[in-house]
């Protein structure tokens, strides 16, 4: 995977893992997160450890994140996703997207999915819809998952 690392400001996005602060992103998830407040900290390790990571900062503050599960051929799967309150409504979050969806490793793709309760707009900007063939995806899902 090719590493990354972009400035816009005072603010950095990687890829790089090791810049990762997995206290500020289980924190973030289990806490604040609607969708991953009952993960373990050793589910979230071993989910970025499987994932392209994308941690935001500003100087070496993690601030956001996102990764993305995927074959790097045709498929990609968005989650995760969030920028912490402070630094919200700075367009961080679009930028981040932005360098999501043009990194080099992840075109091409047939497909991009993610979950989300209330962050459509957001995606749609990014060409993300509704399933266009919503009969033919099926799910199996824990009884807790969002």
């Amino acid at each position: 995977m090719k590493l990354i690392e972009i400035e816009q400001g005072e603010f950095v996005i990687s890829t790089d893992k090791a810049r990762l602060d997995i206290r500020i992103i289980h924190g973030f998830l289990k806490d604040e997160s609607y969708w991953a407040k009952e993960r373990t900290l050793e589910q979230t390790e071993r989910a970025i450890e499987n994932s392209i990571c994308f941690g935001l900062y500003q100087g070496e503050r993690q601030i956001g994140f996102a990764r993305i599960v995927s074959d790097q051929a045709t498929f990609a799967y968005l989650g995760d996703v969030f920028v912490i309150d402070e630094f919200r409504g700075r367009g961080l979050s679009k930028w981040l997207m932005q360098v999501i969806v043009d990194h080099p490793d992840l075109q091409g793709l047939r497909r991009w999915v993610l979950a989300t309760k209330d962050a459509h707009g957001l995606y749609a900007q990014y060409g993300f819809s509704e399933f266009r063939y919503p009969e033919r995806w099926m799910e199996k899902t824990a009884p807790n998952a969002y």
